[in-house]
């Protein structure tokens, strides 16, 4: 029986997501896999969709709003894989007892915010050029480890390289081929 996988966009949900194809291809062999578009999840509809709109949108409650609605409708003991503000939702859920096995985040920089961690195994990346992934004294305070990715930045998840990479890391994963998250590149 495969294992359950919840898959949570980046801010632009659909919208600009063709990439989002290449993980769900990959994994889908092994997985029962379950999307959640982010603006979806926050009720965002904008007219006008700017990066400076989307991002008021979901910083002035849309992810509160994601965060209830994705503990609404997830009550399954099941892994995450979440690409940016996905990742802060997921994270945040997490910290409000969503059940989560394993919480696997890509530039996810908003969780710098956070002071706590959902208690469950959690693999974070990041490039090393993204301005507003959290800091080294961050990752310290509140006890996580992450991988940082030499010449990328914030849409690092969106480079074949890179889905290739995360993607067999979580095959691997479902194929009990190894116990710890190995480097994606």
């Amino acid at each position: 029986m495969a294992q359950r996988l919840v898959v949570i966009s980046d801010m632009w949900g659909v919208k600009k997501g063709l990439w989002i194809t290449s993980y769900l291809g990959y994994l889908q062999q092994y997985y029962d896999i379950v999307f959640y578009d982010c603006q979806q999840l926050a009720n965002i509809d904008l007219t006008i969709q700017t990066d400076k709109n989307i991002h008021h949108a979901f910083v002035n409650g849309g992810i509160d709003t994601a965060v209830a609605h994705l503990l609404k409708r997830e009550d399954r003991p099941s892994h995450y894989l979440a690409f940016s503000t996905g990742g802060t939702i997921a994270w945040k859920a997490g910290l409000k007892g969503l059940p989560i096995k394993s919480l696997y985040t890509i530039s996810a920089t908003r969780i710098r915010m956070e002071t706590e961690k959902p208690n469950v195994p959690i693999s974070l990346l990041y490039g090393e050029n993204d301005e507003y992934r959290p800091s080294c004294e961050w990752f310290s305070k509140v006890g996580v480890e992450t991988e940082i990715v030499k010449n990328f930045g914030h849409t690092l998840y969106t480079d074949e390289k890179i889905i290739q990479s995360v993607c067999q890391d979580l095959l691997d994963r479902a194929t009990q081929k190894i116990s710890k998250p190995k480097k994606a590149v």
